[in-house]
């Protein structure tokens, strides 16, 4: 009978997915929706004073982020951006929760943002009344998540009763395999990089000849220890968790400051350099810059 067990499982496992990517009326909604973002930039362009430009294919950067890109150069009022793209999502009810950023064309630095919410009181306020240089903009506008439909909800919901029953089975079954491991010997790995658990509370990455313990915001090397801010250490929990590999700087502002609505083109470089000058003690741990592409956390073996 166990051979039945795991073809049941992964039918149950296609049955509840196959309800995530039912196309619906989702192909639909998403075709109007890049409509109404090429009609925003269409209106930026004309308040500009540019009836001939072209507005290029909105670009869908993930399930929740469009990008609005233009053939040529512009201009733009800030209170003007704002208002068209208040009038044109309160016509498509997009309105409750957006985050909108004008970047420049090379991605790197965003020139102006702003934040509105359901709940006025949280919204991220633009700066008003400012006319923007001539330049190559991209705008962004990302959305809160949408959520399931009530249909994927009721087969979700149907199946998770038996999900839970088999995740808790293998639960054990893996727990049981790592302390018959542990018994046996435990873990003889070497990596440099591998998180170390000093107690049940403490986690503790090694990094070269340097102990970074998340929880406690501290790194310590040779007996000194030194004290992280919240977004330093935010910083340096990305790079340990991926040493030695390029870590592309778009996504370093996105996963610190994305909450905070606006992001300033040169608040990493600061914390970068924070960084760096509380890990120079040591020699096997380099925070180095990869130009045009982001940074990377190299550690050297002993």
């Amino acid at each position: 009978m166990a051979r039945y067990k795991i073809p049941a499982l992964l039918l149950l496992i296609g049955i509840i997915c196959a309800a995530f990517v039912l196309p619906g009326h989702h192909d639909f909604d998403l075709a109007k929706q890049e409509i109404l973002f090429r009609k925003i930039g269409h209106e930026v362009l004309l308040h500009s004073g540019d009836s001939t430009s072209r507005v290029l294919p909105v670009k869908k950067i993930s399930d929740s982020e469009y990008q609005i890109t233009f053939a040529n150069k512009f201009t733009y009022q800030t209170d003007s951006l704002v208002e068209i793209v208040r009038r044109a999502l309160a016509k498509d009810k997009l309105a409750d929760k957006y985050v909108i950023t004008v970047l420049d064309c090379s991605g790197k630095d965003i020139m102006f943002g702003y934040a509105v919410y359901k709940d006025k009181k949280d919204d991220i306020d633009a700066c008003s009344g400012r006319k923007q240089p001539k330049n190559c903009y991209r705008i962004n506008l990302k959305f809160q998540a949408a959520g399931i439909t009530t249909s994927q909800k009721g087969l979700l919901l149907g199946g998770l009763p038996f999900l839970a029953i088999v995740g808790l089975l293998i639960t054990r079954s893996v727990q049981s395999k790592k302390k018959q491991a542990l018994f046996a010997g435990g873990d003889n790995s070497t990596d440099n990089s591998k998180v170390h658990f000093k107690d049940n509370n403490e986690h503790c990455f090694r990094l070269g000849s340097t102990l970074f313990y998340t929880d406690k915001r501290l790194l310590e090397f040779s007996g000194q220890a030194v004290e992280l801010t919240q977004k330093e250490n935010t910083l340096l929990l990305i790079f340990a968790r991926s040493p030695n590999t390029v870590i592309e700087r778009a996504r370093l502002q996105k996963e610190i400051w994305e909450d905070e609505g606006v992001i300033v083109g040169r608040s990493l470089d600061v914390f970068i350099s924070k960084l760096r000058k509380k890990l120079e003690n040591d020699v096997s741990v380099q925070l180095i810059n990869i130009h045009g592409k982001g940074y990377k956390l190299e550690i050297h073996q002993d």
